[in-house]
């Protein structure tokens, strides 16, 4: 997909000049973000690249599909970082894809002090099961379930 990580971007950005910004962005052209929904052509490239469909992951995720749809097309927004991280597990990503794909939504990763975002991080993790599965462990620990898309904002 990228180029070079975020990481060696930034480096590279640390020693950069004011005058050198049209040569960063041609070097580095091919690892830049360029779609006006960063999020919505990274989760698509993904679903590309795993031969998922997008249909068995509305209903992995227990989304409603018309609404699924309009999220990763960009057309519906949602706060309810929960039905992202559904999306996510569903989607079987990582959890660097899926700390990058919160990103790109303009969310919060998951944090490994939070004790709810470390039971998910393991979650991620081991990938083993469902959401179901991974409400299971969420209610185990007496932490709250992953929310299903609810109120669709």
């Amino acid at each position: 997909m990228n180029d070079k990580s975020t990481e060696k971007l930034e480096d590279i950005l640390k020693n950069a000049y004011t005058f050198e910004a049209g040569k960063y962005l041609k070097e580095n052209e091919e690892s830049l973000l360029r779609e006006d929904r960063p999020f919505c052509a990274y989760i698509k490239e993904l679903i590309r690249e795993k031969n998922l469909r997008q249909q068995d992951i509305f209903i992995q995720a227990d989304i409603p599909e018309r609404y699924g749809y309009k999220l990763l097309s960009g057309e519906k927004r949602t706060r309810q970082r929960d039905v992202i991280l559904r999306i996510c597990y569903a989607a079987e990503l990582t959890l660097e894809e899926t700390q990058h794909a919160l990103m790109l939504y303009g969310m919060s990763p998951l944090y490994a002090r939070i004790p709810r975002d470390a039971v998910l991080m393991i979650a991620f993790n081991r990938h083993a099961g469902n959401i179901l599965d991974v409400n299971a462990m969420l209610k185990e620990q007496g932490m709250e379930l992953l929310r299903t898309s609810g109120a669709q904002e």
